[in-house]
């Protein structure tokens, strides 16, 4: 089986879910009319990575009004799942008959957990169904502030129209039980959503491909610091030039080797793409298999509790 993959890499207009949502349909276009039938955007792209919480002065301070102001538009500018939204991004992954993976704000409207944010991975399939909902399980530092922690229920790959995709959200992959807890699902390839894929991001994404003898898609966003929320002052760095870059990008296609296929592009908004040949997984399964001839199953053992 052979396919060929898209990664995103652009803005959203940030903090506006409408905008945000009319560019997605355009760059889900776009990336389709080139033959990607596999579309991957960033990190919380709708609508938009909160750079700002390490970007602008005084985030942590108690009852800090700017921040409060930010929050309530992030909050009315999220993402309700099943809602109106995934209603939209369905329609396009069918119209085109493309798998689609999406991160947002998830907003829980009613029940257990009412007015909680999550960081959450979306992945539909090619008839338009919302198969798969990933919630970041742990959220980094700051980003402690906004979002709740997911529970685990979703590491695990799943059965799509472009083979079997899992993935994590940023941070996430510097836990080696959640890694391995997909390993053993058996990917195909992986989603490496990122707000950007800095230095250190690309190591963990070429580590996983080449661990999980899988494909790997590190996707990052593009922002300056003019999209940062006009109610909160910049740092020193970024006040002084509005065109300063935030995230750069940097996003890559990777082979189950860890080599590179395609990017890391920076600094720019582009559709990376590039053809995967599934023989390649068990051609490197052949030295390493960290859930096969090299797991050691009777010495250790990862078990779920969820």
């Amino acid at each position: 089986m052979t396919i060929k993959v898209a990664a995103v890499q652009a803005a959203p207009v940030y903090m506006d879910l409408k905008r945000s949502v009319e560019k997605a349909l355009a760059l889900i276009s776009e990336s389709a009319a080139q033959g990607a039938k596999l579309i991957v955007f960033p990190e919380t792209w709708l609508p938009g990575y909160p750079a700002w919480l390490d970007s602008c002065r005084d985030m942590a301070l108690w009852d800090h009004e700017p921040t409060k102001k930010v929050f309530a538009r992030l909050m009315a500018n999220s993402v309700v799942v099943p809602g109106p939204v995934t209603e939209e991004l369905g329609r396009a992954a069918r119209e085109h008959g493309i798998v689609l993976n999406i991160s947002v704000h998830e907003r829980v409207k009613a029940g257990p957990g009412r007015g909680t944010l999550y960081n959450t991975m979306l992945t539909f399939g090619a008839d338009g169904s919302l198969a798969g909902r990933h919630r970041k399980i742990m959220p980094t530092y700051t980003e402690r502030m906004i979002w709740g922690k997911g529970d685990g229920t979703s590491l695990k790959a799943i059965d799509t129209e472009a083979g079997r995709v899992g993935g994590l959200v940023c941070w996430e992959h510097w836990m080696p039980l959640a890694r391995q807890a997909l390993h053993e699902s058996g990917e195909d390839v992986h989603i490496a959503a990122w707000p950007q894929v800095k230095e250190m991001n690309l190591v963990a994404s070429r580590h996983y491909a080449f661990e999980g003898r899988c494909f790997v898609i590190a996707c990052g966003a593009i922002m300056t610091a003019r999209d940062l929320p006009e109610e909160l002052e910049p740092i020193e760095a970024l006040r002084q030039n509005p065109d300063s870059i935030v995230l750069n990008g940097g996003s890559a296609i990777i082979a189950p080797d860890g080599a590179l296929l395609a990017g890391p592009i920076f600094d720019e908004e582009t559709i990376i793409t590039a053809e995967l040949d599934f023989a390649r997984i068990a051609e490197e399964s052949l030295t390493l298999d960290v859930t096969g001839h090299y797991s050691r199953p009777d010495i250790f053992e990862v078990k779920m509790k969820v």
